[in-house]
């Protein structure tokens, strides 16, 4: 699949505004959990296609290892959206993203925090 420039823009912009609806309804303070079901949700409903929680497949030195690495959302099978809800962010959640995006080679990647007073 050729994925163009105007494609991963309008993705984002699609799941960036599903996410500043769920906000929008919900407001900051909740688990996780909470925001993941909503934004699935609002995704179903703009009928944006995803995979949710799934296992993230290891290739190490040609071998198929069994991880227990989990992808919040992939959408469309082109972009990782990593949730958090938390008071402060951390380099280490833009590495996890990272490294998701390299191990599904996904060209983009999301990270969503909904405990904050308004998303952008």
């Amino acid at each position: 699949m050729n994925i163009t420039r105007t494609y991963l823009k309008d993705l984002i912009y699609q799941v960036n505004g599903a996410a500043i609806e769920v906000h929008k309804n919900l407001g900051p303070g909740l688990l996780e959990s909470v925001y993941h079901q909503c934004l699935k949700k609002e995704l179903e409903l703009r009928k944006i296609k995803y995979p949710s929680e799934f296992l993230i497949p290891l290739n190490y030195k040609g071998y198929e290892l069994e991880s227990k690495l989990r992808c919040d959302l992939f959408i469309e099978n082109t972009l990782v959206v990593e949730l958090k809800s938390v008071a402060e962010t951390s380099p280490i959640f833009e590495a996890q993203l990272l490294t998701y995006m390299n191990l599904l080679n996904a060209p983009i990647g999301l990270l969503i925090n909904f405990n904050v007073k308004n998303i952008y």
